[in-house]
């Protein structure tokens, strides 16, 4: 576990650095932070990787005496680490840059900053919508709006003023805007994020972190109702092929695979700009990588030609924003893309060895519960073997904000919720708690159970249930508001649903498994309700077969029983924090066989891995009776 103290980083760097100019900036020691999501989602490619206010590093390199960022930029030990940095040295300014997901940790590191003494600017996606909001707070000097290198420069060689274009203040009772600057329409003038900053992370240098994140371009060429890129960063710009690669220079490493996030808002915009990039990066041996994009399904039918050459520069999965099945609900989100090509799109990636996650958004205003059932069949239907299932969020600066606003449909202004995985919003036949269960059984019921029916013994069953159960139970826990006996019932809820649909998950392969000696399985048990879910595998027809039941919970069973309530309390001792961390130690594993042991070595080192490993043992012992 990464200990809580500051680091003060002397930016130094293997790359070239500009020449330190002679202009004497208005402010000359910046503390940078990036705000960290209030709940993070069990993802590890979620994970900040810094890069925003890294680019803005880069642009005041030259013209400050020194930077730096706390420690812990990613979980709670930000606010200790970042009081400790500020009591050690002054600063003349503190940046800190915010999504909506974190804006309330962005208001809660400002107050510590203004109470010792320091100027504060705050930028991002959110500031960027509400900067008159985020003034009111009080502890907000600046807003810094739009894209943040040219007026952070600007701001810290003249301080505040009329001429920095994109600012925003309040001024004797009056907010004063100075107009929104123009777009950066050279993007390759952009110096790239200056990652020597960052402080390590999970015991990674700052330049050699396992998980990575680049943006290739600006801007999205489209402009969907429910995304706030268009306020942002509006039109899309591409960087040039030889800047992207010589900026992946940087991140390679022959000797340890990392994944690469091109997190561009549509990476395949260009497809001769993109077929440029994986050439360079073939012709240098830049390919250890494995790299996750998300991208539009008409723009891989585009790609096509070169998707072999993506494949072999490591790219291993696109996310295709496919958000409904409803054609009707697609043309009210502006979404551009027809059901048809979305199934084109994932049978090509499966034609060249790549693999596709498909979006799909649940709560459309006019949308049912009955609407939503068809959603994992549908899903199913196109060949995915990966989804996510989320709640529609209005951020600000988007449409659907506005839209869901005026109706007053927006159920919760806590920026803490905002994060794609709970409900703040109610729909005509919807409450915030029925798109909840909606969720989750829109999970269950896309699972194929593949994991579970290729078991040949209730040991293997159960273990396998056990970990597609604890996702469920995880991502319910990134709603603060729920508790662990109302987690529990919604998940009961949600398997109650499934097996109105009267489900029958089957598996076959070739040549074909071994027979089950006998039926095997594994029983969900809701002890607050006294009813179960049995899960019967069976052999039928020369494929594996699973058949599920409600009983009550004094009817006598075989197979091992999982008490949900124990499942829930399990994964609530488990922070955030920790399970971030193992997921990201399993990145690592993933794609480095050759560091699996030292990794295994330093999980079990780590206290908190251990006690949980202690208490999943007792609950996989518990479930044998």
């Amino acid at each position: 576990m990464l200990v809580y103290c500051i680091i003060i980083l002397q930016i130094t760097s293997s790359e070239p650095k500009p020449e330190q100019s002679n202009f004497m900036a208005y402010y000359k020691n910046i503390c940078f932070v990036e705000a960290p999501q209030a709940i993070v989602t069990p993802f590890p490619r979620y994970i900040s990787d810094c890069i925003g206010v890294c680019y803005l590093a880069a642009a005041v390199e030259d013209i400050v005496e020194s930077m730096a960022m706390p420690e812990n930029y990613y979980n709670d030990g930000i606010f200790e680490s970042f009081e400790k940095l500020l009591k050690l040295r002054p600063f003349d300014l503190v940046a800190i840059s915010s999504m909506t997901g974190g804006f309330n940790n962005a208001e809660k590191l400002a107050r510590i900053a203004k109470k010792h003494g320091m100027t504060v600017v705050v930028g991002g996606f959110h500031p960027t919508a509400l900067p008159e909001q985020v003034l009111n707070l009080g502890c907000v000097d600046l807003v810094v709006m739009g894209e943040g290198e040219a007026t952070f420069r600007e701001l810290v060689e003249k301080g505040p003023s009329y001429e920095v274009k994109g600012l925003c203040w309040k001024e004797n009772g009056e907010f004063i805007h100075t107009g929104m600057r123009e777009l950066i329409k050279d993007v390759d003038s952009i110096r790239f994020p200056l990652r020597s900053l960052r402080p390590k992370r999970f015991g990674e240098k700052s330049s050699d972190y396992t998980i990575d994140t680049i943006y290739t371009s600006r801007g999205c060429p489209w402009a969907c109702s429910f995304c706030a890129n268009d306020k942002m960063h509006k039109q899309w710009r591409g960087r040039s092929a030889e800047n992207v690669v010589e900026e992946i220079a940087l991140l390679h490493d022959p000797k340890k695979k990392k994944l690469l996030k091109i997190w561009d808002a549509n990476f395949l915009t260009n497809i001769k700009r993109v077929e440029k990039i994986c050439d360079l990066m073939i012709e240098r041996g830049f390919t250890n990588f494995r790299i996750v994009t998300e991208t539009r399904a008409k723009d891989v039918i585009r790609a096509e030609r070169i998707l072999p050459k993506l494949r072999k520069i490591g790219l291993s999965k696109v996310g295709l924003g496919i958000e409904s099945p409803n054609p009707k609900t697609l043309a009210l989100m502006n979404k551009q893309n027809t059901l048809d090509e979305v199934s084109s799109a994932i049978g090509l990636l499966k034609k060249y060895g790549v693999g596709s996650e498909g979006y799909f958004i649940l709560g459309h205003l006019s949308e049912t519960v009955d609407d939503t059932m068809v959603y994992p069949e549908f899903a199913r239907g196109l060949g995915l073997k990966q989804t996510l299932f989320m709640s529609m969020t209005p951020y600000p600066g988007t449409q659907i904000f506005n839209e869901y606003a005026r109706e007053n449909n927006i159920t919760s202004r806590d920026w803490d919720l905002y994060n794609n995985f709970v409900p703040v919003i109610r729909t005509e036949h919807m409450e915030p708690r029925d798109i909840m269960r909606m969720m989750v059984y829109c999970n269950v019921a896309f699972c194929d159970y593949r994991s579970l029916l290729k078991r040949n013994n209730s040991r293997g069953v159960l273990l396998a249930f056990l970990k597609d159960l604890f996702q469920l139970v995880f991502l319910m826990k990134v709603n603060k508001f729920l508790d662990r006996k109302e987690v529990a019932q919604i998940i009961f809820e949600a398997f109650d649903l499934w097996l109105g649909t009267d489900p029958k998950p089957e598996y076959a392969k070739t040549p074909p498994q071994e027979r089950l000696k006998k039926p095997t399985g594994v029983c969900l048990l809701h002890d607050a309700l006294g009813q179960r879910f049995d899960f019967l595998i069976r052999h039928e027809n020369g494929k594996r077969v699973m058949t599920v039941r409600k009983v009550t919970s004094s009817e006598p069973t075989t197979f091992p029983v999982i008490s949900l309530e124990k499942v829930v309390d399990v994964a609530w001792r488990l922070t955030m924090g920790d399970l971030m961390r193992l997921l990201y130690r399993n990145e690592l594993m993933r794609n480095n066989s050759h560091l699996v042991a030292r990794q295994i070595l330093a999980l079990l080192a780590d206290r908190d891995i251990r006690q949980l490993a202690i208490r999943f043992y007792k609950l996989y012992r518990s479930c044998f009776r």
